[in-house]
Formats: C-alpha cells, sequence, structure tokens
C-alpha cells in the first residue's frame, strides 16, 4: 500500500504552469470582450481617481469621511489592477498560461486587497456610527490620527493569514493546470488540485469567517445602532439627511458581500459558471459603479466634481 502511493507520488506531473480558460469558449467574441474590459477597466480608475483627486484638493471634504472614501476608491484601483490587465492580455494575445509564481502572487493580492476591503467598509460604517450616533464626540473621536491607523490596520490586517493561504494553496499538487476561471482565485485552484483538499477548504472557510464575517457583523452592529439613533430623530428631514450619508455606502457593502458570499461559501462548488461571472462582479463591476454610487447620492461629491471641471476646462 505504501509503495503505490509513494509510486502514485512519483508519477505525479508538477505544474510549473496554469492556463486560465477564461471566456475561451466565446471564440467569436474576443474582441468584443476586450473592447467591453478596456472600457470598464478605463471608467474604473478615472472614476475613482477623479474621486481621490477631489478629496484631496477640495476643502470642503477634509473630513473623515471623505479620507476613507478617498482611500477606498485608491484601493478599489489596485483590486481592479490585480486581474484585469492580465485578463485584457490574455483576450488581446490569446495566451492565457500563467506561471505558478505569477498565479501566487496574483492570488495573494487579490486576497489581500478583499481583506482590506471588508475592513474598510467596517471602518467607514463605524465612521458613520460615530457622526451619527455620537455627533458631539465626533471631532475628538475621529481626529486625522485615528483615521490614518483605522487606514493601515485595515491595509495590513489580512497579509500574514492570506500570504499563509496562499502558499497552502499554491503548495498542493495539481492533477490538472486548467483553471476554468478568468484569475487565480482559491476555488478554481481547489478544484485542479490532487487528493483530499478537505484542510485547505477548512482553512477557507475558517478565514471567511474570521476576516470576513467579522467586518461584515460589526457592519451590521453598527447599522442596527444607526437607524435606532435616526428613527429617535424628531424631524422627518433630519431622519432623511442621517439616512442619505449612510445609503451609498450601505448599496456597497451589499454589493460586494452578497457576491463574496457566493463565491466563497462553498469553495469547491462544481458551479464554476456561477462562480466566474460573481468574482468578476465584485472584483469589476462593483468598483466601476463606486464612483457613480457616491456622485449620486452625495451632493458634496457633485459640487466637488463641478469645481475641478471648472478648473480644467477654463
Amino acid at each position: 500500500m505504501e509503495y503505490a502511493e509513494k509510486e502514485a507520488e512519483e508519477n505525479l506531473t508538477v505544474i510549473e504552469e496554469f492556463i486560465l480558460l477564461g471566456f475561451s469558449g466565446l471564440h467569436n467574441l474576443q474582441g468584443f470582450l476586450f473592447g467591453i474590459f478596456l472600457i470598464i477597466y478605463m471608467s474604473i480608475l478615472i472614476g475613482n481617481g477623479l474621486i481621490i483627486v477631489i478629496t484631496k484638493v477640495d476643502p470642503t471634504l477634509q473630513t473623515p469621511m471623505y479620507f476613507f472614501l478617498g482611500n477606498f476608491s485608491f484601493l478599489e484601483i489596485c483590486y481592479t489592477s490585480v486581474t484585469l490587465p492580465r485578463m485584457l492580455t490574455n483576450l488581446w494575445t490569446q495566451n492565457r498560461v500563467i506561471s505558478l509564481m505569477a498565479c501566487a502572487i496574483q492570488l495573494s493580492f487579490f486576497l489581500i486587497l478583499g481583506v482590506t476591503e471588508s475592513f474598510l467598509l467596517a471602518v467607514m460604517a463605524y465612521d458613520r456610527y460615530v457622526a451619527i450616533c455620537k455627533p458631539l464626540y465626533y471631532p475628538l473621536i475621529m481626529n486625522h490620527k485615528v483615521c490614518v491607523q483605522l487606514v493601515v490596520v485595515s491595509w495590513i490586517t489580512g497579509i500574514p493569514a492570506q500570504l499563509v493561504q496562499t502558499y497552502k494553496v499554491i503548495s498542493l499538487p495539481f492533477c490538472f493546470n486548467e483553471l476554468n476561471h478568468v484569475f487565480c482565485d482559491v476555488p478554481p485552484l481547489l478544484k485542479v488540485a490532487c487528493g483530499d483538499t478537505s484542510v485547505q477548504e477548512f482553512s477557507v472557510y475558517a478565514v471567511a469567517v474570521l476576516l470576513g464575517l467579522v467586518p461584515f457583523l460589526s457592519i451590521l452592529v453598527f447599522y442596527l445602532k444607526i437607524i435606532t439613533t435616526i428613527l429617535k430623530l424628531p424631524l422627518v428631514t433630519g431622519r432623511r439627511k442621517a439616512f442619505a450619508t449612510c445609503s451609498s455606502h450601505l448599496i456597497v457593502v451589499s454589493l460586494f458581500y452578497r457576491s463574496a458570499i457566493i463565491t466563497y461559501m462553498v469553495p469547491k462548488s462544481s458551479k464554476s459558471g456561477i462562480q466566474k461571472f460573481t468574482s468578476l462582479f465584485y472584483t469589476i463591476v462593483t468598483p466601476m459603479f463606486n464612483p457613480v454610487i457616491y456622485s449620486l447620492k452625495n451632493k458634496d461629491v457633485i459640487a466637488a466634481l463641478k469645481k475641478l471641471l471648472i478648473k480644467l476646462l477654463a
């Protein structure tokens, strides 16, 4: 028995590169898809870039809420830049090969930035909670030093765990090198791994609960307290104004978490097509609509954008 297992291990082919199948089945639409994803990527860069600029240069937006929004926009640019440029290259050149090392690097950055987004969304919810529930103490609690510390913690919290997660997944023995996905992610990698991957799957669940569910539950708690406080306000106009400051953030939270939960709650799902499109949704579609969501729902952002456009066109 031991000899047979040893011989099987020796016969395993060492996988040094993967093939990202992506949209290879849509032969006649490669050029069209390239154009669509290029437009999406450019809109993400321009839209989120404008948010970063106005939150830095406009005096009326020098508040904690817009400080977090600027950081969130920068995160969205980084997040999409991990996956979209390679997707565009694959569509343009029709060369879908990615080395094991490149796959590991892409996966680690993708996971780390995903955790950063979860924590930054929680920080933004906390900011709204303090602003609405403790308005008199808001300037004291949310001073610049605290804001910077919260952002730094959001960026670095997921690094150790996700580097370990990446190493565990990428060091598995793989039976196949074709990934039915558009980028290197945990679920498609587990599907092509040889033997029992239950330990790695449990690790995915554990990390998802710790680094994904904890920020999500924190957001829920903050918004329960926010809603309770808003309902106690005597004037209807005051309630509307308070809800308006939270609505954009709530939309982004729901878009991000809904698609992420679908993708990661069942890591080794047979529904590769669903995973592929839900992954695209929260890595590409959500960052594209973030500037629109925050601009349309926020008069201060619209006013700042108008001022910036007037300056540029003058």
